[in-house]
């Protein structure tokens, strides 16, 4: 498939080409470039002009860059900008308006990527659907994955994040959403705003670029959900907010079992199910969250719910697997990975989950427990020391058995939790590694969980690696 033609993107960016040439994608990094690939030198860790020659190597159709790195001959394919970020953003702005796809934005203070993977699946069913790849939801993410989006595709899902104010609406703006969702609002980024009614307004603000006949997708049942409401309303949008005591899209129970959790709701006058496998409470919202926007967009929703059960956590989401210690005696513990990240209401989820699993069959004379290692929480601002604290008096830590604790946040949880609960506090993760035999017993069920940079994820990988089952 041809995405981009050299005069095409010339035109977009207004820059110079300096041969014609076709490209079949856009790439960022070399690693991962594909021969036809528009390559894009951003300037973030390092400048991606020092890397021209390779990607040309590799068979990139063309290259972007504000100037002809030494070494690059006189005539490879390139295009030459004033700015290539700014030239990327145009690049992105004209792919979304030459597209005919239906727009969803996502964003929220957590489930978003999650929602984006559900809303793919679900939409898969109804047209072709390009959504944005892994969490490219910021300033260079959101167009890289606007100016990948196939003209032709039905559906497109644009996740929008933020790291600071005022970075939501322009990304909005640029993405002109059909429909946009936002998941939910709670404590993340607080070192960049002053409570949590400042995250709200921050997110509210995807309502901005919405056009046309519109929809506005949020939660009911918040705090802050009168603010999203007012910000829907301003929109001019319609208004579809989701939650157990919300009118048009409302969740009716939730069932959470050790192979899936079932989600039963109600659109309109349907009622409708939705079985997740190998998930917990926190993705029946989100899954409620995708119903509404199958309403939004006129869809058949039995058909869309039906959708939904295809998908599963992903690794680090909260996938759910079952480690075999003794394949003779059938021995095993149960690993939870939701080493991703890592926001208080994020953990509070993933410890409902843990204590919603059935214990396993343990043996000699240690009973199964469940066991959560958590690493720090980042981002928080200046209350993180009282919102890791705030962990331990969670109605949920009373069914749990103990905690190990990874990083220096997550000191202030570990001495405000009771001595009978107080596991190992590490000031990193790489001090626990070695322990890792030791922390488990048959019929445990571990839960791993911490902001992408505690590295609590090279505990799921120890923890992996004890599986005995025969290969």
């Amino acid at each position: 498939m041809t995405l981009w033609t050299a005069s095409d993107a010339a035109r977009a960016t207004g820059g110079q080409v300096t041969c014609d040439w076709v490209a079949q994608g856009i790439s960022i990094d070399t690693r991962s470039l594909q021969p036809g690939d528009l390559f894009i030198a951003l300037k973030a860790a390092r400048d991606g002009h020092e890397f021209v020659t390779q990607a040309l190597e590799k068979g990139a159709a063309a290259a972007l860059v504000s100037y002809r790195p030494p070494g690059v001959a006189a005539d490879a394919p390139l295009l030459i900008v004033a700015d290539v970020m700014e030239a990327l953003a145009a690049l992105g702005a004209a792919g979304r308006a030459r597209a005919r796809a239906k727009v969803i934005a996502v964003t929220g203070s957590a489930g978003k990527t999650s929602t984006k993977e559900m809303l793919r699946e679900m939409l898969a069913d109804f047209g072709r659907t390009h959504a944005a790849e892994a969490s490219f939801n910021n300033h260079w993410g959101v167009p890289i994955t606007l100016a990948r989006l196939d003209p032709d595709a039905d559906f497109a899902v644009i996740e929008i994040g933020m790291n600071h104010p005022g970075e939501i609406a322009p990304l909005a703006k640029m993405a002109r959403p059909h429909v946009a969702l936002i998941t939910t609002i709670a404590p993340a980024h607080l070192e960049a705003f002053d409570d949590i009614d400042g995250i709200a307004h921050e997110k509210a603000s995807i309502f901005s670029g919405l056009e046309g006949n519109a929809h506005a997708v949020y939660p009911a049942d918040l705090p802050t959900s009168p603010i999203l409401d007012a910000a829907a309303k301003a929109s001019g949008a319609s208004c579809l907010p989701f939650g157990a005591h919300a009118e048009q899209v409302r969740l009716h129970d939730m069932t959470q079992t050790d192979a899936a959790l079932v989600m039963r709701a109600q659109v309109g006058q349907l009622r409708l199910a939705v079985r997740l496998a190998n998930s917990g409470a926190h993705f029946g919202m989100n899954a409620l969250a995708c119903l509404a926007v199958a309403e939004a967009l006129g869809l058949d929703l039995p058909r869309a719910a039906l959708g939904l059960g295809r998908w599963q956590p992903p690794a680090g989401r909260g996938q759910r697997q079952r480690i075999t210690l003794d394949p003779v005696e059938d021995l095993s513990f149960t690993l939870i990975d939701d080493a991703f990240n890592a926001n208080p209401a994020s953990l509070e989820a993933a410890l409902r989950m843990l204590v919603g699993l059935t214990l396993g069959q343990g043996a000699g004379s240690r009973p199964p427990r469940r066991i959560a290692i958590l690493g720090d929480m980042l981002e928080l601002g200046p209350q993180e020391h009282a919102l890791h604290a705030a962990i331990a008096d969670l109605p949920v830590m009373a069914e749990i058995d103990l905690v190990h604790c990874v990083g220096p946040r997550m000191a202030a949880l570990h001495e405000r939790l009771p001595a009978r609960k107080r596991g190992k506090h590490v000031a990193q993760v790489d001090e626990l590694l070695e322990h890792s035999k030791n922390l488990v017993s048959p019929g445990d069920i571990i839960l791993v969980k911490g902001s992408k940079s505690s590295f609590v994820s090279r505990m799921v990988e120890r923890l992996r690696a004890l599986d005995a089952t025969p290969r």
